[in-house]
């Protein structure tokens, strides 16, 4: 059946899980997609910024004349300022010259104000996410503020569990392993709880990138991987999580993204291309028989200036 939708946000969620052709393994094994780059703003954010929104004004942390606040790498802003121009409410955002500007100018065109905080030579790291949630933690305590607190806040992960139902219902209950690299942990700890419902013995496998492996004890570092990778062990992660952590270089994950670009047809960002790399080892693992399911976290047009 068509939908006919009210307005654009009734165009989030629904997208198409595709098979990839010609990165699999020779082993046989399926890897199914998740296009979340059909969403509106290009992104898988446009879910969770949805469900932040609408639960907020649920139980009247966001009024009417109230406005919205956020620390981000571009792609949860963007989304947030779809939601909130949809709604009504302004958007003050701060993030940073780290992240690609073509996510920058999207979120300016579409109303938002931005305050940026500088990094070290582009990298993202640890000390530049913890300078953006204390620039966002002041503009938060103006009063009429709604600081959607992406790191802590609990309310998206109703979006994953939705996703989850979407892969679910798509792949035929046939998910050997689902994997998601990690920026707030609420995708893959989302997406897992929707899928362990169905079947406890889904393998979840996280991804992080290798220059920052905090989940899977390492050092912190700098990478350039949009999105991921906070540098330090997350409020919404816990052990429980994952069954296994891979560790993919910003370089690895760049590569990837030519390829699916070149061979799939497919313009990724560089989460997207970490979520293949350890895809691809999950496959390989797994053996012939296996379907691995992962996510196209966005669009590439995000990053063009960037890779």
């Amino acid at each position: 059946m068509t939908r006919t939708p009210g307005d654009i946000l009734d165009c989030i969620g629904h997208t198409t899980l595709l098979p990839l052709r010609r990165v699999v393994p020779a082993n046989g094994a399926r890897i199914l997609l998740k296009l979340e780059s059909e969403n509106p703003t290009g992104s898988m954010k446009d879910r969770m910024a949805l469900a932040m929104i609408e639960a907020a004004e649920a139980d009247g942390r966001l009024a009417r004349g109230g406005f919205v606040v956020e620390y981000t790498g571009g792609s949860t802003g963007v989304s947030l300022a779809l939601v909130c121009v949809v709604k009504g409410y302004p958007l003050r955002i701060v993030t940073s010259d780290a992240f690609a500007a073509e996510k920058l100018e999207h979120m300016r065109r579409l109303g938002a104000e931005l305050t940026l905080v500088p990094s070290e030579g582009g990298g993202m790291t640890a000390e530049l996410t913890r300078s953006m949630v204390e620039a966002a933690r002041v503009i938060a305590e103006s009063p009429g503020s709604f600081w959607t607190d992406q790191l802590k806040n609990t309310d998206q992960l109703a979006a994953y569990h939705a996703l989850a139902e979407e892969i679910w219902i798509q792949s035929s209950g046939r998910v050997d392993a689902f994997v998601q690299s990690v920026g707030t942990a609420a995708s893959v700890r989302g997406t897992a709880e929707g899928l362990r419902r169905h079947d406890p013995r889904v393998r979840i496998v996280a991804v992080e990138p290798a220059e920052s492996a905090v989940l899977s004890g390492g050092p912190s570092g700098a990478h350039r991987i949009d999105g991921v990778g906070a540098g330090f062990v997350v409020p919404l992660w816990h052990a429980g999580v994952a069954d296994e952590i891979e560790r993919v270089s910003t370089d690895e994950a760049t590569a990837m993204t030519h390829r699916l670009a070149r061979e799939e047809g497919l313009l990724a960002g560089t989460s997207t291309g970490c979520n293949v790399i350890a895809a691809l080892r999950v496959a390989h693992r797994l053996g012939p028989d296996a379907t691995i399911v992962s996510v196209m976290c966005d669009t590439g047009m995000k990053y063009l200036s960037r890779h």
